[in-house]
């Protein structure tokens, strides 16, 4: 509400409408199989997701405006609002929404302020997220500052009163109020970034007040050229407790450690990731409910909420990818997960993940995707297959 309420401002902040303008076209057609254990159907989601907008100029003001809308081609899925409980769930229900309605302001050196929904990613997005891969996109109603004034410190500050949730209109959850505010500090030390963040997550919204958190924590990345071979690092650490109206009272630690070696067209990876718990009971593990979780812990999103003894996830993986004078680029990835309880010693399982990325032109690219993950403990074996075409304008 409060960002539709923005628009007016916005149109009569900008001087004389239209100095230049850029139009937004973004459309996906995407298949998601799934077989999962313990269901008698297998899911098939055939999806249409469309963002149309433009973003005017005048100045030192920019007013962006766009669109979103999906639609269920085939709709033999739980899109978790159609009450089709008998499929495995694919969280893309058919939805027609403002997806982003923003003022943004330039004016002060080194300095931009946005205003409205708009689409927050931080860092790797291990925390605060746009969750890119599901259809529809998450986004913020916010203020936000971002400011490089101080020179060699820059300065990150949202406060954001409501999350916009993939789950579409027709959800309980499609926007999610609270106080929240996400702050970070970075600087430049030689080869290496550095970023102090404290993440305040307030969940309003019925069912979601476990979800109430503050976390803070530090994060440092490098890339250090060796010869025809390039490192790259990445560390980070945080503590995280209840805040706000959370029932729950706990801390728990988070801790990541992850390096990749790129070698020309190919590269390796691996890293080892901890969601802590802290007395193994429900809602006291570490949680990241306004992350991109479909980026960590194994594509089959076995993960989404942190269990109550906290996860381990030690993985590795490698990369290649193929480039003939103008031809198409064509990527492969493969990642190994093996994931295991932050407290009592239990086993969850193993996910192998899979890619092939093609993009045999400027505007459109293709993905096959798969995901295979075989429980020991936890949740129950489930494979997924993805099929995908992009086009961005």
């Amino acid at each position: 509400m409060r960002a539709a309420l923005l628009l007016p401002l916005a149109i009569a902040a900008t001087p004389a409408m239209a100095q230049e303008m850029k139009p937004i076209v973004d459309a996906r057609l995407r298949y998601e199989g799934v077989d999962q254990a313990g269901l008698a159907r297998d899911a098939d989601a055939l999806t249409l997701r469309v963002r149309a907008g433009f973003e005017l100029k005048q100045g030192d003001f920019a007013l962006l405006a766009e669109s979103e809308g999906t639609l269920a081609l085939s709709e033999r899925y739980n899109s978790t609002v159609n009450r089709r409980t008998a499929w495995p769930t694919v969280a893309d229900p058919e939805n027609v929404e403002i997806n982003r309605i923003q003022l943004q302001y330039r004016g002060i050196k080194n300095t931009v302020f946005t205003a409205g929904r708009q689409r927050i990613a931080l860092d790797d997005q291990r925390f605060v997220g746009n969750v890119a891969w599901r259809q529809n996109e998450q986004t913020f109603d916010a203020v936000r500052v971002e400011s490089k004034a101080l020179g060699p410190v820059a300065i990150d500050l949202t406060y954001a009163w409501a999350a916009r949730t993939i789950y579409g209109v027709e959800s309980p959850i499609a926007g999610i109020g609270g106080d929240n505010v996400f702050a970070g500090a970075s600087v430049k030390l030689g080869p290496v970034s550095a970023k102090g963040f404290a993440y305040l997550v307030d969940q309003d919204a019925t069912g979601r007040r476990q979800f109430s958190s503050q976390t803070y924590g530090g994060r440092a990345t490098t890339a250090l050229p060796l010869g025809p071979v390039k490192l790259s690092l990445a560390a980070s650490y945080a503590r995280q407790s209840n805040w706000r109206d959370n029932p729950n009272r706990y801390a728990a630690d988070y801790w990541l450690a992850e390096g990749q070696l790129q070698v020309k067209a190919f590269g390796v990876s691996g890293g080892y990731e901890v969601l802590g718990a802290d007395k193994g009971l429900a809602n006291t593990s570490f949680q990241t409910p306004l992350a991109t979780l479909h980026k960590f812990q194994g594509w089959a999103d076995k993960f989404l909420v942190t269990p109550a003894d906290g996860i381990r996830d030690l993985y590795a993986g490698g990369s290649y990818a193929l480039a003939l004078g103008k031809a198409p680029v064509i990527t492969l990835q493969a990642i190994y997960h093996r994931f295991d309880s932050d407290r009592n010693a239990r086993r969850y399982g193993e996910e192998w993940d899979l890619q092939l990325g093609f993009k045999p032109l400027k505007r459109v690219a293709a993905l096959i995707k798969y995901a295979d993950y075989r429980a020991a403990s936890f949740a129950t074996d489930t494979r997924k297959l993805w099929l995908e075409l992009d086009f961005t304008l």
